[in-house]
């Protein structure tokens, strides 16, 4: 497959559609289907493309392991910290209208935070499966 270079232009062209794709759905998940999960998911799955296609040493350069490695924990403690941000100031887990004045304003706030978190965790661990298989011993 190394010499298969309609595969290979396709996804040089795709890879950034299937990215800012990922990118709107995570942004149009406050108002209408879509959000963290789901967005994840297409951003891991437009890297794992990339990998497939030009190899799995071409991805780690573009995406190291140690920041897969990163993000998975990173995502939690976005998510987790959002919701202990409501302990803090007097309400219950994730009580989104206690992060700002404006409770409008705390509630996309809260849950913007929330739906990065999840990206994030969702996108890197992934990227951390298909690692942890495209990277296997294959004797």
């Amino acid at each position: 497959m190394r010499f298969d270079a309609i595969l290979r232009v396709a996804t040089k062209i795709f890879l950034p559609l299937v990215l800012l794709f990922g990118l709107y759905v995570q942004f149009h998940g406050d108002y209408g289907p879509g959000g963290g999960f789901q967005a994840g998911v297409i951003v891991a799955a437009g890297f794992i493309l990339y990998g497939l296609i030009y190899g799995l040493s071409a991805l780690t350069r573009i995406v190291p392991p140690w920041l897969v490695e990163t993000m998975v924990p990173l995502g939690v403690a976005i998510y987790a910290g959002t919701g202990v941000a409501g302990w803090l100031t007097g309400g219950n887990f994730l009580d989104y209208s206690r992060l700002r004045e404006d409770v409008h304003l705390a509630q996309e706030t809260g849950v913007f935070l929330v739906e990065l978190g999840v990206l994030i965790t969702v996108s890197s661990t992934m990227l951390a499966i298909f690692y942890a298989f495209a990277g296997r011993d294959r004797s």
